[in-house]
């Protein structure tokens, strides 16, 4: 238990069956890389992926959640996180995109997402897209049992980020996961390090910081998913999913050659 909150914790065997789905959502990532270009539509990529994961034996986990209309998230530029595949929406030279799949194979969840660049992008673009993903990678270098807390990744993220001029995006957090697409505990991505409940084994979750050029904060568009940043600048996203093995050590599970538990 974290305070009132349920913390599903799961066995070896268990973090083992959700590596089969988390390995599938990083290779749709793989496959979707090679179709991103100038003059696709990111309705185009939706199809992509969704038939990539179907054929697969999974299912694509945002297809109508919540009343999500599509099987991907696609947040172009300026777009935070959600962004809702559009056929009028047409990949051009310089944008980025954040592509975010989860999977549904055997039950159990794989969540991950990456920024990609549309051919040649501007150098704070790429300054950017490069700051985000080292920032997932230290938050995940903050997971330890020996003593560690939820706020130890927030901490490294933040403390990280700033100093370069950008900001972390606060209204979104990382997620618990499992046969849940959505499970305890909350994994903001700023904080204070040796905040928060304890890091314990058996615990999986996404570390998917969304950082921003200009302000943090976030806007809703009518579409009442798509969020986009506040000031019209620029944001760029990466999330793996990570799990806590019973010894204590910190896997990430969703590399598309991740090795079995």
């Amino acid at each position: 238990m974290f305070g009132k909150k349920q913390v599903p914790l799961k066995s070896d065997q268990e973090i083992q069956a959700m590596l089969a789905s988390c390995r599938l959502a990083a290779r749709t990532l793989d496959m979707i890389e090679k179709e991103i270009k100038t003059g696709i539509s990111t309705l185009e990529l939706n199809k992509l992926c969704h038939d990539f994961i179907v054929d697969h034996g999974a299912i694509p986990a945002p297809l109508n959640y919540k009343g999500f209309p599509k099987s991907v998230c696609t947040s172009v530029n300026d777009v935070v996180c959600h962004g809702i595949p559009n056929k009028e929406d047409i990949l051009k030279e310089g944008d980025i995109i954040n592509v975010d799949v989860t999977t549904i194979l055997d039950g159990y969840h794989g969540d991950t997402s990456r920024t990609f660049y549309v051919g040649e992008v501007s150098g704070q673009a790429k300054k950017l897209v490069e700051a985000t993903k080292e920032a997932m990678m230290r938050g995940i270098a903050a997971v330890s049992v020996d003593g560690g807390r939820i706020g130890d990744i927030g901490s490294a993220i933040q403390s990280y980020i700033e100093p370069l001029g950008f900001s972390v995006v606060r209204e979104f957090v990382g997620h618990g996961i499992g046969k849940g697409f959505h499970e305890e505990p909350q994994i903001p991505h700023y904080g204070k390090q040796g905040n928060g409940p304890r890091f314990v084994k058996g615990m999986t979750f996404t570390i998917e910081p969304m950082v921003n050029v200009g302000d943090w904060r976030c806007a809703i568009l009518d579409d009442d998913w798509t969020a986009v940043t506040a000031d019209g600048r620029l944001s760029a996203q990466f999330e793996h999913t990570i799990g806590i093995l019973s010894s204590g050590e910190v896997r990430i599970l969703t590399l598309a050659d991740a090795k079995d538990i």
